[in-house]
Order: structure tokens, then sequence, then C-alpha cells
């Protein structure tokens, strides 16, 4: 599986949001045209909700002939690195959509942003607060309770512009001074209650450097940047509604033309077993309860990617959940469902032992070496088939023998036969323990004439177990990941700190396991299913003396079990 790849034709589900633009197609609203954008900012890895973002932007433009932009949100210089950048452009691009030359950065835009905010002080609708945070936050009153108008709101406009040229030059403090837009204190939406719009921040941008010492906030770059990049539909997630008549008021303020980009807004993913939460990820990241912010664990694109998951079952689930105005919270099974789909389609099968317990054939010619013809994938034909090495001792899985078996145990326990996957048949005679008394090795004898698996006299046997040879393998360590937390909802109960519910047993690393020699030659990322065991993919931490291999999903959800039980 590559890093990357290039832009898919994704099939995107009919939802509210391709209603509204249908219809603005059919009245001949923008000429027809329909341009969205991805506006992350660059303070965090991109996570499984910013991938059904990316999904439906992307998706959305794709399927009405569209375009559309990848613009960094880069007005908060003090949580910003080149590093988020990087990463992100990576995702953008690994998920299977291409931005071509429509990249562009909120910081573009800083010097007509500023020229935009000097404009509104022209026209008396900002004015400077030298108000401390906390006065200013007092007289915003509540939702039922109109606020107070600052004392600064009647400054004139050489004032405003005085001070505001001030602020741009480095004459105050941070905190000292603030300019907001004057709107209405009155107003039943908060947000539209005189809200700031730049503050100062001395702290060097990522991109200019000392330039500014004063930011737009958001709520004032947003707007502003998607009228001038042409956008047509901000698609952005619920909690922005109560954002929008401030959107456009900001965009009546700016526009000339009858043109307007329309801000519509939909449920963010909420997932169950994880949070979603940046500042969250952020810290399980800066205090090492993770091992970096693309830890298989993690529900960023990069952790899941690492993990095993393709863009194609990122693609399909996102498509799948759905697109609402309804927030809810999706299960992870869901998700999980859908690598393991994408991954029995495609993913090359190997047999590989976590646990070995060694079996020695003792009627098998010593020294020979059978090269056995096995499927690589019964779900598709055309993958062909490979040769594995068949020897006179072989490792098999220690859950699949028992001494004293239960009725039902149908594996190996003394005395029984089974088949040996696309080998013979065995039988186990004798049973080798160590001074403890613990089983360490098996002594079978195999039955010739059953090559490939099947008795000419058509004998059945009813277990088929997967084998590695003792002497033909590749060593390998393995690590078995579940669940990050095991509470459903982990952020979701009052005065309890969400990591009181991780999952100690998230990951566990096995470190003397053996897999057929196929998987030598594979590369950063490339799949697997190990039969009987699970989904497995090679962990960029390999090296030529030691593959390390990450569980992606078990064959079957055995979550869902243990909830039921």
């Amino acid at each position: 599986m590559s890093e990357s790849s290039p832009e898919k034709e994704v099939v995107v589900k009919k939802n509210f949001i391709h209603q509204i633009v249908e219809e603005e197609i059919n009245a001949g609203k923008n000429n027809g045209l329909i341009h969205t954008r991805f506006p992350p900012e660059p303070n965090g890895y991109l996570h499984i909700g910013h991938a059904k973002s990316i999904c439906l932007n992307f998706g959305t433009a794709q399927k009405y002939k569209g375009i559309t932009n990848l613009r960094f949100d880069d007005t908060n210089p003090s949580k910003e690195d080149t590093e988020y950048v990087d990463s992100i452009m990576e995702d953008v691009r690994w998920l299977g959509f291409d931005w071509g030359d429509r990249l562009f950065y909120a910081s573009d835009y800083f010097g007509k942003l500023f020229e935009f905010a000097v404009k509104l002080i022209r026209e008396g609708k900002a004015y400077v607060d030298d108000q401390d945070a906390e006065t200013i936050s007092s007289q915003k009153g509540t939702p039922t309770r109109p606020g107070l108008e600052s004392p600064c709101r009647s400054r004139s406009v050489e004032e405003n512009l005085d001070f505001f040229m001030r602020m741009k030059n480095g004459e105050f403090n941070e905190g000292q001074c603030v300019l907001r837009a004057k709107i209405d204190m009155a107003s039943p939406n908060m947000h539209m209650r005189d809200p700031i719009i730049y503050r100062i921040m001395k702290t060097p941008h990522h991109r200019t450097g000392d330039q500014w010492c004063i930011y737009p906030m958001y709520d004032f770059a947003h707007g502003q940047c998607d009228y001038w990049e042409g956008i047509t539909h901000s698609i952005c997630t619920l909690e922005f509604e109560v954002h929008r008549p401030l959107y456009d008021w900001f965009v009546d303020q700016l526009k000339d033309t009858d043109y307007r980009p329309r801000q519509i807004e939909f449920a963010r993913l909420n997932l169950t077993y994880t949070v979603m939460s940046k500042r969250k990820l952020l810290e399980l990241v800066k205090d090492n309860h993770v091992k970096g912010w693309d830890d298989p664990r993690m529900p960023t694109i990069s952790g899941l990617r690492r993990r095993g998951y393709t863009p194609a079952s990122i693609r399909n689930f996102s498509d799948r959940i759905g697109v609402t105005k309804v927030d809810g919270i999706i299960d992870v099974a869901l998700l999980e469902h859908s690598i393991r789909e994408d991954l029995n389609k495609n993913a090359q099968r190997v047999m590989g032992v976590l646990n070995p317990l060694k079996v020695v054939i003792t009627n098998y010619p010593e020294g020979q070496v059978e090269h056995l013809e096995a499927v690589n994938n019964p779900e598709n034909p055309e993958a062909g088939t490979r040769q594995v090495p068949f020897t006179r001792e072989i490792y098999i899985e220690r859950d699949d023998f028992m001494e004293n078996p239960p009725k039902k145990f149908f594996r190996l326990s003394p005395g029984t036969e089974v088949r040996l996957r696309y080998a013979y048949f065995v039988t186990c005679n004798e049973v080798v323990k160590n001074e403890n008394g613990e089983v360490v090795e098996l002594h079978c004898t195999y039955d010739p004439q059953s090559r490939g698996g099947n008795s000419p006299d058509g004998r059945k046997v009813k277990a088929t177990l997967h084998w590695v040879s003792v002497s033909e393998n590749v060593k390998a360590e393995v690590r078995l990941y579940d669940r990050l937390f095991t509470d459903e909802e982990p952020d979701g109960h009052k005065d309890v700190d969400f990591k009181t519910f991780m999952n100690p047993d998230s990951l566990t690393v096995l470190e003397n396991c053996y897999v057929e020699p196929f998987v030598k030659d594979a590369k950063a990322l490339d799949s697997f299913q190990f039969e009987r065991l699970g989904y497995f993919n090679l962990d960029p931490d390999s090296t030529q003396d030691g593959l390390v291999f990450n569980r992606t999903a078990q064959l079957r959800d055995t979550w869902a079990k243990m909830k039921g039980k």
C-alpha cells in the first residue's frame, strides 16, 4: 500500500447538502459552479472526524464537477506548527484527494484582512476596546439578558484608527486591547454582541515570522477568505450554525456584487470508545499515554494509516454514516467493519504463528523442504497462488492444542487427527513436557497420501490449523492493538477524567512470532490477513533484521460478543 494515491472518484450518497446544491444548480446560482474548501487549523493532526469533512467537501465538489481548496486557518501562531501543515497535506493526499494548485493559508490574506478591519473602523462598525478580558466577558450578558455596551464603543473613528495602528505596531502588550465589531449588544445571538475580531499575540508565525503582532479571530477570517477565493459552499460542522449570522454580517460589509458564499452546517462525527477533541488527543501525546500522534490506537488519520486502515475503508465509512443535522454517536464497530470488509477483499493471505508450539512430524524425512501451493486471496482468484515451505518441524498456535480437551474441542489433542492448511493430515502421538510440566513439543505423524489437505480415502477431520515451518520462516514482533478506552463515551462523564477509562490492554507486544517467508519483501504499511488470526500490516518500525506487524483488526468483532455477555 502506498503512502499516497491519486485523486479517487468517490461515490457519495445523496444527502441534504447535495439537495441544496442541486436546487442551486437548477436555479442557475453561481453559474452552476460548485467550489468547496477544507479549512483545517494546523494545530494538531487530523482525526477520523476530519476525514468525514474531507470526504464531504472534496466528494461533493467531485460529484458536481466542481473544485475544492485546501486552506489552512493559521490565525493562532501560539498553537501552530509546520509539522501539522505537512501532516495534514499528507493525510488529505493519502485519502485520495487533490487540491491541485488551490493551496491557501489564512495568512495569505493578513494584509487584506487588516485593510478590511480598517474599513470597518472608518465606517464606524468596529472599535478598539482596552478593557481587560474579564470585564469584556462580564458585559456580554446572557442569552436571556442583553449585554452592556463598552465605554470604548463611543470612541471616534480617529481614536480607533490610532489605537488600531498602535496595536499593529506593537505598542501594547498582549491582552491590553482588542478590536471589536460594533453590531448589537442586545442581540439574542451572543456571537453578534460586538465580537472580538483582532487580538494582540506577540508570537512568531510559522509563515510570516514577526511581521504581525495582531491576528484576526477565526470568525473574522473565515468568511472573508471564502469570499476572496470564490467559495460557493462553506460546509462546516454544526457548532458553527450559531456563527452563521456573524459570517453573513462580515460578508455583507465586504461584498460589492450579488455573489455570497453560503455556509451549511452538518453534524460532526462522534465515535464510541475514543475521544475526538484535539486538546485531549494532545494531552494523550504529551503525557506519553500513547507513542505519538500516529500511535495505531489513536483516532488520527496517521494513526489509522499506521494501524493498517486503507483510504478506501475510511471513505466507505464516511459514506456509510451519512450526513445529518442531528448530533449523534457512531459505533466504532462500523469503522472496524469497513476495514474488515476492505481487507477481506484485498489483503494478501499468509500464515503466521503468534504463540508458537513446536511440532515434530516423526515420519516426515529429515532435511526435506517441500513447497506447497497456497491461495493468495480466496475472494480474488486473480491474486493467484504462492509456494509455502513445509518441513519436518513446524510451529502451530499453542491454543490449537489441548492435552485434555473438553467434548467440543476439535483441534489437536493426543490421538486426534487434524488438517494442516494446504499440507497434510497429522495425528498427535506424543506430548513432550519440561521439568515444570509445561507442554513444549508435540510428536505427530502425517499421512503422505493427504497432500494438499485431502485424504484419498475420503475420511474427514473437524479442524484445519495454520502453521509455519521452524526452519523456513521470518521471525517478527507483533503488536496486538485494541480499543484505547473501555468506556463507550470516555469523555461523557461529568467530573470524571476521561483518562480514567483508558484500556490497560490496548497494546500487547508479542516478540517471538513466526510468519511464512512470503512477507520478507513486504514494504511498510503493506496489509495481510494472517489466516485464522486477523488482519495485520507491516509497521514502519520494521528493519531488515526485524519485522514488526500491527494488528489492524480481528476477523470478527469480539467486543460485541463481550458486550452481549
